[in-house]
């Protein structure tokens, strides 16, 4: 049975061999969807045209004695660890990152439990010490990342919270609202520097534009220049231009 199971399709370790890129782990898990034999259910999920709800593993099998038995945490045959975290509820087999199971997100999260707290509104686990000091948007990590695609809310990688309240698995800018993700103080001194060493062609030199900044939502009056225009409020370069050029009759 446990051969014809492989030659169904198992995606899994070499007898004796633990776990794959995602987890450590001595047993394959039988997806109910399609009877096979897969590592976890990214590797599955890979190989196949759905998905494994992992909520539904019913069945693992033991990677040293190859018996199909219920999902537990040691092998009711030959007692191998299958991890030294297991959740039954999500049926998660690993090594100890101490892990734990948030009720409220429905999955397990990595820890330590103690360093993080569940905010209700972004329904999201924060770290404590953005625990009062983060904007809420409800329901926030029930999206992709903007960028790269990937489900937030049950991603394996860790998600950004940014200033304007959103998450992102990397970047430099919210695609979304177009705020900066980071703090860009130095960055935007080292803009002024190389605006500095290059003057507009004296055609340009008295042009100025209407912007919109990105990270305050202010409304400014500038020099147009090439590089940057920066922001007469917060003094950021992440700013929109709001209107055409023009040159001051004054100053033509």
């Amino acid at each position: 049975m446990a051969a014809s199971a492989r030659e169904d399709g198992a995606r899994g370790p070499k007898q004796g061999r633990r776990g794959c890129e995602h987890y450590d782990r001595g047993c394959l898990l039988k997806a109910p969807c399609c009877d096979r034999l897969y590592t976890c259910r990214l590797c599955h999920d890979s190989n196949e045209d759905h998905q494994l709800d992992r909520f539904k593993v019913k069945e693992v099998q033991c990677i040293n004695c190859e018996k199909i038995q219920h999902a537990q945490q040691t092998c009711e045959e030959c007692s191998t660890l299958f991890g030294e975290y297991y959740c039954s509820i999500c049926h998660l087999f690993d090594k100890d990152k101490k892990q734990y199971h948030c009720e409220n997100c429905g999955i397990c999260r990595i820890g330590p439990k103690e360093d993080f707290f569940h905010c209700v509104k972004c329904n999201l686990c924060l770290a404590m010490n953005l625990q009062g000091k983060h904007k809420c948007i409800e329901n926030v990590s029930r999206q992709n990342c903007p960028i790269c695609l990937e489900d937030i809310h049950t991603s394996r990688v860790v998600a950004h919270v940014l200033p304007c309240g959103h998450l992102l698995h990397r970047g430099y800018r919210c695609p979304l609202c177009m705020h900066s993700a980071l703090d860009m103080t130095r960055y935007w001194r080292q803009l002024d520097d190389e605006v500095a060493q290059t003057p507009m062609p004296s055609e340009y030199q008295n042009m100025t534009v209407d912007i919109l900044c990105n990270d305050c939502n202010g409304r400014s009056t500038v020099q147009f220049h090439i590089l940057g225009m920066k922001c007469n409020i917060c003094e950021s370069y992440n700013t929109a231009q709001a209107g055409g050029c023009r040159i001051s009759l004054d100053q033509q």
